[in-house]
């Protein structure tokens, strides 16, 4: 595969700022008529759905519904799951799974999505991954999601994974 040239660069950080801004409109321009490519990568190697705010749902929505990978991750392993999970944004959360994002798919620290809503102690969160993960997977400190609520004491979450 060979490397994006300038052009598409250029395309992709247009993508990735109008995202990372809330533009809607910008967004729907740059995809339906400029025809940029919904994974153009910015000059950051990242994707407009890796750099958007999360709790902008419409943003999401236009990226996925113009075909963009639920499940591009970063050079640590993060995809857009994990972000969404970091910051707690259920809706938009909801929305990648309903595109086909794979809630079991690690990141460099072996973490899923589930424990970094965990870690981040997001009660809707981690209700919503719970039924959707593998709740045998250890993460790189070989922790299972039920091991880590023990380890931080979150005994609030533990109902939720059992």
């Amino acid at each position: 595969m060979q490397p994006p040239g300038q052009a598409e660069i250029h395309a992709g950080d247009r993508l990735s700022g109008a995202a990372t801004r809330g533009d809607l409109p910008e967004v729907r321009r740059l995809l339906q008529h400029e025809m940029v490519h919904p994974d153009a990568h910015n000059r950051f190697g990242k994707t407009a759905l890796q750099v958007m705010m999360f709790d902008n749902v419409f943003i999401a929505q236009e990226l996925l519904k113009q075909g963009v990978s639920p499940n591009v991750q970063d050079e640590s392993g993060t995809a857009p799951a994990h972000n969404a999970a970091r910051t707690g944004f259920l809706d938009t959360l909801s929305i990648l799974v309903e595109h086909g994002a794979d809630v079991n798919v690690p990141d460099a620290s072996g973490s899923l999505p589930l424990h970094v809503a965990i870690q981040e102690g997001h009660a809707d969160i981690v209700g919503f991954l719970a039924p959707r993960s593998n709740l045998r997977h250890r993460d790189a400190e070989g922790r299972t999601p039920l091991e880590l609520v023990r380890h931080l004491g979150l005994t609030d979450l533990q109902g939720l994974l059992q």
